[in-house]
């Protein structure tokens, strides 16, 4: 297979926020609504943070994490939400599965705590992802370059966080089709371990941005 055989065409997202009434006011509460929201809330909570560059620097990297801090003043709690990587999940169910395991063995061991009224409630808020093509593609490593450094921060996301629920693969667009159309594994490994956490989504782009040209000077 040639570089040319497989285009990468570049896709955007834009996320409509619908607010639905399942609320929580208390951690045995948050249990339960993480128990029986929808997929869109778990999205929205986790991946989506992801898309707001405060989140990705500054403070916890998920909306649960964030209100049982900030609302419920439980940092322990917090802390072992933040540390979930969503980089290790490739569906929701197994993402929803690992927050109710952390937020049922808090309420087991602090069932006091847990059942204490927050000040603020917490809103299960659901994502509706409208996807759109950009109409550009690349079929080259050097046109894939100079698509990146155009790429909004919008559709960087895309293709490489959300990605992976697409996929269903530990890994994401970009490094998929540099390894499968281009045959450059080496490549794709480095894009695939930039880290989504201590990088803003401008700053991860730029690391990417780097490594393509790396390889092309090569």
């Amino acid at each position: 297979m040639t570089d040319r055989d497989q285009p990468f065409r570049f896709y955007t997202a834009t996320y409509l926020t619908r607010v639905g009434n399942q609320q929580a006011t208390s951690i045995s509460g948050l249990c339960e609504g993480i128990r029986n929201c929808s997929d869109a809330s778990i999205f929205y909570h986790t991946y989506q943070s992801l898309s707001r560059d405060q989140f990705l620097t500054d403070g916890f990297s998920n909306g649960f994490a964030q209100w049982t801090l900030a609302a419920c003043n439980r940092p322990e709690l917090a802390e072992e939400l933040a540390a979930i990587d969503i980089r290790e999940h490739v569906n929701l169910a197994a993402l929803r599965g690992d927050l109710c395991r952390i937020v049922s063995a808090y309420c087991q061991v602090h069932p006091r705590e847990a059942e204490q009224t927050a000040p603020e409630p917490f809103h299960f808020l659901e994502s509706v992802e409208v996807t759109v093509p950009l109409g550009a593609e690349a079929r080259t490593l050097a046109e894939f370059r100079e698509a990146l450094e155009r790429l909004s921060r919008a559709a960087f996301h895309y293709h490489f966080i959300t990605s992976r629920l697409r996929l269903q693969l530990r890994t994401n667009d970009f490094s998929l089709w540099f390894s499968a159309a281009l045959g450059l594994e080496g490549l794709a490994r480095l894009a695939n371990r930039i880290d989504i956490y201590t990088n803003t989504l401008e700053s991860a782009q730029r690391k990417l941005v780097a490594l393509v040209e790396r390889e092309l000077g090569r």
